[in-house]
C-alpha cells in the first residue's frame, strides 16, 4: 500500500493532477463557510438548539439537498444550493435524450453532440438556481431567519438571489475543472467533499453520548454495545455497497468465424457485463426526494383542518393518522419508500438499458449469444436477465435506505450517527470513491508501476466486477 503511495506521486503527469484536485476541493470547503449577505446566523443557531433538523420535513428537506449537492442551507451559505441545480439540468437532458428524437440524435452525433447537449445543460442551470433560491429564501424570511434591517426588501432577494446562483454556477465550472485538469469527476468529488465532512462531526457525536460506565446517562445514551454494534455494521454495509456496486451478470458472447483465403479470423468468445445495480444511486434519490412532500403536506393539512372548540373531525382524524404514518421510521413510510425504490430502479432501467440497441450492435459486429437468434429474440433475452437482475439490486437499495431509519428508531442512536450506515451518503462515497481508486489504477499499469490490488513488482491487477 505503501509502495502504491509512493509511486503515484512519483508520476509527475498524475501527481499534478492529485494535487490540483485536492486544491479545488479546498476551494469548495472554503467556500463552504461563506454566509450569503442579510442571514441571521444567530437565528439559524437558535433554531438548530430547540429542534433536531431531522425532526421536520423542512428540516429534512434542507439536510437532504445538503447531502445530496455538497452546499450547505442549514447556515445559508453562498455554496447553499451546491451542484443540485446543475445535477437537477443534467437529470432533465439525460431523460430528454431517450424521449425526444433531436436530442437522441444529438447523443449520437458523437463529441459534437454532447457538447451541444452539454451546453444546453448549463444555460439550464441557471433558471433552475433561481426558482430553487427563490424558495429557499422564502423558508428564510417565513421563520425569521433574515436581519430585522432587510427583511422582506428587495436588496435582501437581489442579494441572495445573485450569491445562491452565482455559488452554483461556480461550483459547476469548479467540477468542469476537475474534469478537466484534475483525477475524477469533478461534480461527484464536490458531493463526496461535503459528504465526507460530515464524519468528523458524527464521530465527535458519537464519542460526546456514549457511555462505557455501565451506569445509565439520560445525556449519554449509547452503550458499548451499541458502539460495537455501529463499528461491525459500518464495515459490513460499505462492504455489501461496493460488492453490489461492482456486481455484474455477465452474458457469453460468441464472435462469429470469417475465413479469408486459408485463414480463419474470429471465433472468440467474450462476456457483456451488466451491472446489477444499473441504476446506480438514482433510485434512492428520487424516492426519498419524493418521501418529503407528504409529511409536508399532511403537516400542512393537519394545521388547517385543526378542530376549534375542542370539535373533531373524521377527516382532521385521518390526516392526523396520515401524517404521523409517513414520519420516518413508521411502517408506512417505510414500505411507501420500498416500493418507490423498486418503481425508479426499473423505471431508470427502462429509460437508460436499450437492448434493441445493444443487439443490433453485436449483430452489426458479427457478434452472438450461443443459442439466440440475432436481433428481436436476442433483444428479449437481454431484457429479461436485466429486469430479473435489477430486483436483486433493487432489493439492495432498500435495504442501504431503511437500515439507518431502523437503526435509530430501534438503538436511540441519533439520525446524524446512523446516516453514515447506508442511504444515498454512502452509495455515493462508494461509487466515487471506486471510480477515484480504478483511474489511479489505470494511471500505474499505464506505466508498469503496481497498483493497490497488485501483488507486487510492476503487474497489477484491475478491480474486476462480481459475477453472477
Amino acid at each position: 500500500m505503501f509502495k502504491t503511495l509512493l509511486n503515484i506521486f512519483r508520476i509527475p503527469e498524475l501527481r499534478n493532477k492529485i494535487l490540483f484536485t485536492v486544491f479545488m476541493l479546498c476551494v469548495y470547503r472554503l467556500g463552504y463557510h461563506i454566509t450569503i449577505p442579510g442571514a441571521d446566523q444567530a437565528a439559524f443557531a437558535e433554531m438548530a438548539k430547540k429542534q433536531n433538523q431531522d425532526s421536520t420535513a423542512a428540516g429534512r428537506l434542507a439536510n437532504y439537498v445538503s447531502l445530496f449537492s455538497g452546499g450547505n442551507l442549514s447556515s445559508s451559505t453562498i455554496f447553499g444550493l451546491g451542484v443540485a441545480p446543475y445535477i437537477s439540468a443534467s437529470i432533465i437532458f439525460q431523460l430528454l435524450t431517450t424521449v425526444v428524437p433531436t436530442f437522441e440524435k444529438l447523443q449520437k452525433e458523437g463529441e459534437t453532440g454532447r457538447k451541444k447537449i452539454q451546453e444546453w445543460t448549463r444555460y439550464a442551470t441557471v433558471p433552475l438556481c433561481v426558482v430553487q433560491g427563490a424558495f429557499w429564501l422564502a423558508y428564510m424570511e417565513n421563520n425569521r431567519l433574515v436581519q430585522h434591517s432587510l427583511e422582506g426588501t428587495t436588496l435582501f432577494w437581489f442579494m441572495g438571489l445573485m450569491c445562491l446562483t452565482a455559488g452554483s454556477i461556480f461550483l459547476m465550472w469548479l467540477g468542469e475543472q476537475i474534469d478537466e485538469y484534475g483525477l475524477g469527476n469533478g461534480v461527484s468529488l464536490i458531493i463526496l467533499a461535503g459528504i465526507v465532512a460530515r464524519m468528523p462531526n458524527a464521530i465527535i457525536e458519537l464519542v460526546e453520548k456514549s457511555n462505557f460506565t455501565g451506569t445509565p446517562d439520560a445525556l449519554k445514551p449509547i452503550g458499548p454495545g451499541q458502539v460495537l454494534f455501529l463499528i461491525f455494521a459500518f464495515i459490513f454495509v460499505v462492504a455489501g455497497s461496493i460488492l453490489i456496486t461492482q456486481a455484474q451478470r455477465r452474458i457469453p458472447i460468441q464472435q462469429a468465424k470469417q475465413t479469408r483465403g486459408r485463414r480463419v479470423y474470429g471465433g472468440q468468445k467474450q462476456f457483456l457485463p451488466l451491472r446489477v445495480n444499473h441504476g446506480g444511486v438514482m433510485p434512492i434519490i428520487f424516492a426519498q426526494s419524493l418521501m418529503l412532500f407528504p409529511g409536508v403536506a399532511f403537516g400542512w393539512l393537519a394545521g388547517v383542518t385543526a378542530p376549534s372548540a375542542g370539535h373533531t373531525s373524521v377527516f382532521h382524524n385521518i390526516v392526523e393518522f396520515l401524517n404521523a404514518e409517513f414520519s420516518r421510521g413508521q411502517f408506512v413510510y417505510i414500505i411507501t419508500e420500498a416500493v418507490m425504490i423498486y418503481f425508479f430502479a426499473y423505471f431508470w432501467t427502462t429509460v437508460q438499458f436499450q437492448p434493441k440497441e445493444m443487439a443490433n450492435q453485436l449483430r452489426d459486429y458479427g457478434s452472438f449469444i450461443p443459442g439466440m437468434r440475432p436481433g428481436k429474440r436476442t433483444a428479449e433475452y437481454l431484457e429479461k436477465v436485466m429486469y430479473r437482475i435489477t430486483y436483486v439490486g433493487a432489493a439492495f437499495l432498500c435495504a442501504i435506505a431503511v437500515i439507518p431509519t431502523l437503526v435509530t428508531t430501534n438503538l436511540n442512536i441519533p439520525f446524524t450517527i446512523s446516516a453514515f450506515l447506508g442511504g444515498t451518503g454512502l452509495l455515493i462515497v462508494v461509487s466515487v470513491a471506486l471510480d477515484m481508486v480504478q483511474r489511479i489504477e489505470a494511471n500505474l499499469l499505464m506505466r508498469n508501476y503496481g497498483g493497490f490490488l497488485s501483488g507486487g513488482g510492476g503487474k497489477g491487477k484491475r478491480i474486476k466486477g462480481r459475477q453472477y
